[in-house]
């Protein structure tokens, strides 16, 4: 018997009337009953805050561990060496960094994810924020549940997608895809910033790339922010790079809450440096109600595209990051070797460069490009 341990969040009524909602504590990625057929134990909770929570309690003997990046059980290191049997961590979705790698590469314990569940979902919410930004919808909404009509106050912060320039932090699954979804809107550039290349046959002219990454942020009208947490792109947009981004540009981040300065995403916003700012990640999740995002404004009021980390987590997405998780489980239980491209640390080392360098082995590495 093995002990499986989920975090997920709780649904409610939602998830009692829509058993797609699989990434909630009622439906439980619809695994429950396989796992308990095979006579294995499954824990499912929300509780994952502070040293009483059935994270905290459970983790002690479990040897799998489920987490989502929508509810995240923060697997620390000081966390880790309670958990002596622990083999297996799989994050239902994309995104681990609220694992320590570098702790599970020091116990050898194998992290992966469902690699591409998400990057249809993601990018479109993307090109979505893109144009609630720059179309100043919020606030045009705003105005008509409040029984107001004043086309002005809208308009004067309005403008088009097209012929605006538009770079993507990141160029792998999900920010490729953001570029091909915005070639119908005749930007004027789309440009892209990435640690690797695209591979040859993925390139297109309308796709420049840009190697420095203040050189880019300097021509851009809205930049979208689709890189992996860590080390290097934790706080990347600070005071310092938020001040190379052009006057009055647009920021959208789907990726990581951590990779923004909360506090000097805030400060650009208000002085207008930053028009606006949208995303659905956050610092820490869920974010406390007086988080300096729920509240930052331009200075004409608007500018705040934010809301709960959803994009990755449609009804499409669950169905596909559950059925992932039940087979990265799966091959765990019959010996199987995992799909490469769900590995992010195996063996005691990295398996994905967008995570760490991997110095021992190649296989595995998540390439730039769908």
């Amino acid at each position: 018997m093995v002990k499986v341990l989920a975090i997920l969040y709780k649904g409610g009524k939602a998830a009692e009337e829509e058993q797609k909602l699989l990434g909630t504590v009622e439906n439980s990625l619809g695994i429950a009953d396989w796992l308990k057929q095979n006579g294995h134990e499954f824990v499912v909770t929300d509780s994952k805050e502070g040293p009483d929570s059935d994270f905290q309690k459970h983790i002690v003997d479990a040897e799998i561990l489920i987490t989502t990046p929508f509810h995240p059980g923060y697997l620390t290191e000081e966390v880790m060496n309670k958990a002596k049997n622990l083999k297996l961590c799989v994050t239902a979705g994309v995104g681990s960094d609220h694992i320590d790698l570098n702790a599970a590469n020091k116990r050898n314990i194998t992290v992966a994810e469902v690699s591409g569940s998400n990057v249809v979902s993601v990018a479109e919410h993307v090109v979505m924020s893109i144009l609630v930004l720059v179309r100043n919808f919020v606030p045009a909404h705003e105005q008509i549940v409040a029984d107001d009509w004043n086309v002005a106050e809208i308009a004067r912060n309005a403008y088009d997608l097209e012929d605006k320039v538009v770079g993507t932090v990141g160029c792998g699954r999900i920010g490729y895809r953001v570029l091909e979804r915005l070639q119908g809107f005749n930007c004027k550039e789309l440009l892209w910033f990435d640690y690797t290349d695209l591979p040859e046959d993925k390139k297109k002219p309308e796709f420049k790339r840009v190697d420095k990454l203040e050189d880019m942020l300097a021509r851009c009208d809205v930049v979208t922010i689709n890189c992996p947490l860590h080390e290097k792109t934790k706080g990347l947009f600070n005071k310092e790079i938020l001040s190379k981004m052009k006057p009055g540009s647009w920021l959208v981040n789907t990726a990581r809450g951590a990779i923004c300065v909360r506090a000097d995403v805030k400060d650009a916003l208000a002085s207008g440096h930053l028009r606006g700012y949208a995303g659905d990640v956050w610092d820490v999740q869920p974010a406390p109600k007086d988080h300096s995002w729920r509240h930052a404004f331009n200075p004409l009021g608007g500018g705040n595209g934010m809301v709960p980390h959803y994009s990755g987590t449609t009804l499409d997405a669950q169905i596909r990051y559950a059925n992932g998780t039940k087979d990265i489980i799966d091959r765990y239980f019959s010996g199987k070797d995992q799909d490469p491209a769900n590995l992010i640390v195996i063996n005691g080392d990295y398996a994905s460069k967008a995570y760490g360098e991997r110095e021992k082995k190649a296989s595995g590495q998540k390439p730039a490009g769908p």
